[in-house]
Order: C-alpha cells, then structure tokens, then sequence
C-alpha cells in the first residue's frame, strides 16, 4: 500500500512572506511609537501645570514656558509649540487646546500620519 504524506508547517515561500509581513509591522511600529510617548510627555507636562501651583503660574506666556521647559526635558524637539498649542485664559481656569500631527515617510511618497488633538482645563490658584 502506498500511504501519501501530508505536508506539515510552512514552506519556504509561506516563511519568508511571513518574515516580510512582521519586518513590515515592526518597521512601522518603529517609527509610530516615539510619536505616541512624545504626545503621551506632552499630556503630563501640560497636566502638571495645575499640580505646580508653587511655581505660581499665573499668565499665558508662563504656561507657554513651563511646557517649553518640559518639551527640553523630555528632549521633544520636533513640535512646534506655537503652532500645536493654543491657550487661553476663562475665569479661572487656562484652556490648553493641544492639537498638532506628525509624518513619517515609510515607502517612498507614502506618509504615515498621526493625528493628536487633545483639551485640557487648568484651574489657576
């Protein structure tokens, strides 16, 4: 009797298509996630306007300092703070209105493009 085998596992073409899918991914990841933990630096520094109240943060320009100062902290040197963030002051509170979006080329003309845009209400003392 002749019993024919079944082939188990990928071949070889199945392992390097796989192999070019995950490059791909993690390429792509590569370039995204600095981006992420920058936006996510950006949301502390302006959140932590409201907790330094000892520093006494008062006007608009004194905000736009503080974060300029966090942004050289945290060595985030490609947003501009003028153009990605906008404040005002209401009452007694700063409305912080954080809203820019980055690009990284990936294949040629094409572009990978996040888009962050977030509110923030900061009571003054």
């Amino acid at each position: 009797m002749h019993v024919s085998q079944k082939q188990k596992g990928l071949s070889f073409l199945s392992w390097l298509l796989l192999l070019c899918v995950v490059a791909f991914v993690a390429s792509t990841a590569f370039k995204l996630i600095p981006h992420y933990f920058d936006y996510q630096a950006m949301t502390k520094i302006i959140s932590s306007v409201e907790n330094e109240q000892a520093i006494g943060i008062r006007t608009i320009p004194e905000v736009y300092a503080y974060v300029r100062k966090g942004m050289q902290v945290n060595n985030i040197n490609d947003i501009d703070l003028s153009k990605a963030m906008q404040v005002k002051a209401e009452n007694n509170h700063f409305l912080v209105h954080l809203d820019y979006e980055k690009r990284e080329p990936l294949i040629r003309n094409i572009d990978l493009v996040v888009h962050f845009e977030r509110d923030f209400r900061i009571s003054i003392p």
